[in-house]
């Protein structure tokens, strides 16, 4: 039997809600043969995530998708608190554009997640199946087999090489494995009602930190709107979803007189507020990913947002396993590299609710007075206006390397920074195989517009195309490139990447056969790489930054490269 046939798939994701969309995407656009399960006979059909940042359009932009979802989104969607007597106490608008998004929007996730599954459509290697519950799973050495149970109620068999539970805070697939879910559910329960026709219609988000009983109004697409309630501990969805406690409720945000009852409902649901992240993100051949792998509060809209990070990290990582291109090496990075910032993510919606949600008039009292003198201090105003709070993604470890890692130097410090990649323990007490805090290396590369030379303006992310990129400024590596660095490039299916100035993108010289050269259309590059030590960064498919050298520091970098990923310098990425 050839060995192929012994599997369905190379990859099965298990749950269509974003996250298993994305990374299914990200699978169908590197030939990747996967099958998408779903319990449901169709997606969820009503709100749940209505804030989308500029990382996770970046993301959707890497699969294609993000002109198709820019129609359900409401771009520059500030998120205000205003305390009880009506003062805005603080207000979240960002307005820079560094990775090349509006760093907030309001979406409807319906219509979106629609839009994703209708995408998939695209990829004749990708099979979506819904209404496929997993009823059991068993993996070995090379493979995970699969139990499915359809709607109808019949059982099939599936075998693949590797599995990706993204199915959910309740994750079947997660509880099978045993692995834990640690943190807490909050003891405050909110009750989320949804409504067409916008009975208000001012734009943005208001967080009313009125501690007799908090509420929020956000404005979603289409003439949608989003009120949450502090539910107290008496209180529960039956009794609070009553046509005279609604009424009691609603009186709070419409205009007098309006009668709650004429209003069109999608839904009326009690949340509760957790704040958990699984013990372990990858075992063996299965990866969790999204509402699997964290929960969160609501209150800085990033559940969805973290989650599509997760799809951005692994789906080019589990491409590049299935063909062959890298080892399991660079699935382990995964584990290393996205539940410390997930768990940051987490910290600060936990903060943001505390902020938003006291109870105490002492402490609201304490507050009010504290965001008013605040604001009166710019740096600190800018803090919360320009969002300089949210914790970004940085890899410390994983797939990044190190200043000290491309030292040619011969000695002790090369001999530790191989054996601290062997043994995590040495590495954890080597700062300097670590990536620095002032580092860009392990950070989102911005994405600036380039001009091409056909006299294009495009995102740079356009001009990378979907494998590792070199961006350089001024240079063409190719020059210093050994015969290893141009194998390695050549299996990383990477390109180069030379920005000039604008008015040199025509110009020839010290420029080969290989390079793609660019303008700096806002010049930001010459900002980016004249405020860093190297003009050569090698950029990642999830558009990270893997390591920045000079040029004729450039081999010591991609060997680096591939030895932490477990190159097969012998085949390129298709």
């Amino acid at each position: 039997m050839n060995e192929n046939t012994r599997f369905d798939a190379d990859v099965v994701v298990a749950g269509a809600g974003p996250v298993g969309l994305a990374i299914t995407s990200m699978l169908g656009l590197h030939g990747v043969k996967a099958i998408l399960l779903e319990r449901g006979d169709e997606l969820i059909d009503y709100p749940r995530a209505v804030g989308m940042d500029d990382e996770c359009l970046r993301t959707l932009q890497g699969i294609g998708m993000a002109e198709a979802v820019l129609p359900h989104l409401t771009p520059h969607h500030w998120m205000r608190f205003v305390t009880k007597s009506g003062r805005c106490f603080a207000s979240i608008e960002p307005r820079t554009d560094e990775f090349g998004w509006s760093r907030r929007n309001a979406f409807n996730q319906p219509l979106v997640d629609r839009v994703l599954l209708d995408g998939l459509e695209r990829f004749d290697n990708v099979d979506v199946r819904l209404g496929s519950d997993v009823l059991r799973f068993e993996q070995d050495t090379d493979g995970v087999s699969l139990d499915v149970k359809r709607s109808d109620g019949t059982v099939y068999t599936l075998r693949t090489r590797w599995l990706v539970g993204s199915d959910g805070g309740r994750s079947p697939i997660r509880t099978a494995l045993n692995v834990g879910f640690g943190g807490f559910t909050d003891t405050s329960k909110w009750l989320v009602v949804d409504v067409r026709n916008d009975p208000l219609g001012i734009p943005n988000i208001y967080m009313h930190c009125d501690p007799s009983r908090p509420y929020v109004s956000v404005a979603l697409p289409d003439s949608i709107r989003r009120f949450e309630f502090m539910i107290f501990e008496n209180e529960n969805e039956e009794e609070m979803t009553q046509p005279h406690n609604m009424a009691m409720l609603m009186a709070k945000v419409l205009p007098p007189g309006v009668d709650a009852t004429s209003l069109d409902y999608i839904r009326k649901r009690v949340y509760t507020h957790n704040a958990r992240i699984a013990e372990r993100w990858k075992v063996g051949r299965v990866m969790l990913a999204g509402d699997a792998a964290h929960i969160m509060p609501v209150w800085q809209g990033q559940g969805y947002n973290t989650g599509m990070r997760d799809a951005a990290n692994l789906g080019w990582k589990l491409a590049y396993v299935v063909k062959g291109i890298a080892s399991e090496k660079l699935l382990d990075t995964y584990q290393l590299e996205r539940p410390p910032h997930a768990k940051a993510m987490i910290d600060l919606s936990v903060t943001a609710g505390r902020i938003f949600s006291p109870r105490n008039p002492a402490v609201v009292a304490a507050r009010d007075f504290a965001t008013w003198v605040l604001n009166l201090v710019p740096p600190a105003k800018r803090y919360f206006t320009e969002m300089r709070f949210k914790p970004m993604p940085r890899y410390e470890t994983g797939l990044v390397v190190s200043e000290a890692e491309i030292d040619t130097e011969p000695g002790v410090k090369q001999l530790l920074c191989q054996l601290a990649r062997k043994t995590p323990l040495l590495g954890r007490l080597m700062p300097a195989t670590r990536v620095g805090r002032n580092s860009p290396v392990g950070r989102l590369f911005i994405q600036p517009k380039v001009r091409t030379r056909d006299g294009e303006v495009k995102l740079l992310d356009d001009v990378m195309g979907s494998g590792f990129a070199l961006v350089c400024w001024g240079v063409d590596p190719s020059f210093w490139l050994n015969q290893k660095s141009r194998d390695i490039l050549a299996a990383l299916g990477g390109r180069i990447i030379t920005v000039k100035p604008v008015v040199q993108i025509h110009r020839e010289q010290a420029i080969g056969p290989d390079a793609i050269v660019v303008g700096d259309e806002q010049m930001r590059l010459k900002e980016w790489f004249g405020s860093h030590r190297g003009a050569v960064a090698v950029i990642r498919p999830d558009r990270f930054v893997a390591g920045l050298a000079y040029p004729v520091r450039i081999n010591e970098l991609l060997a680096q490269v591939a030895d932490k990923m477990g190159l097969n310098v012998g085949k390129g990425a298709a």
